[in-house]
């Protein structure tokens, strides 16, 4: 068997690459990593989100569960002070342009999130509302605000709650 090989002239530049060549391998490299930095970003703005959502609907959740745990039984007419039916430890207020009995409350805190930088604030607006008197009938509304790279964000809970049940 015989191989041949043959020498490339000096000067013709036959085996090398050309600078338009190393450019455009550059330039589709470059668009390349932006892309894969780009998306490592959002990535990571997006757990941010995730985990500072969650921080605030457990914030709402236990804003929701507070109201839900004050004692409060529906006979409001009943005086005695030795047994149910006496007690009611919301001060419900009847609102003007409504004729509703409310309840309002609003709560600063920060979020429970572990952060590097400062505390992210959060604010809690919660409403007990008495919707229907026969059925007793109230609806708590926990609405939590925070703000997250100059954005607010809102997440509201709503749930209804019956009096505490009669022995």
């Amino acid at each position: 068997m015989l191989v041949h090989f043959e020498q490339a002239k000096k000067g013709t530049g036959a085996n090398a690459f050309t600078l338009a060549e190393v450019l455009v391998a550059f330039c589709i490299f470059g668009m390349v990593t932006a892309g894969m930095i780009y998306g490592y970003v959002q990535a990571n703005q997006m757990s941010e989100w995730s985990s500072q959502s969650q921080a605030a609907m457990s914030y709402a959740l236990q804003g929701m569960e507070r109201m839900r745990a004050v004692q409060w039984d529906a006979e409001e007419g009943n005086t005695s002070t030795n047994g149910p039916g006496t007690l009611d430890l919301l001060p419900m207020t009847v609102n003007t342009n409504t004729g509703l009995k409310t309840y309002s409350t609003v709560d600063n805190d920060t979020l429970d999130v572990p952060t590097t930088g400062q505390p992210i604030p959060v604010t809690d607006n919660i409403t007990v509302t008495q919707i229907h008197n026969n059925p007793a009938l109230r609806q708590i509304v926990s609405q939590v605000v925070w703000t997250m790279h100059g954005t607010p964000f809102t997440i509201t809970v709503v749930t209804l709650r019956a009096p505490d049940q009669l022995q």
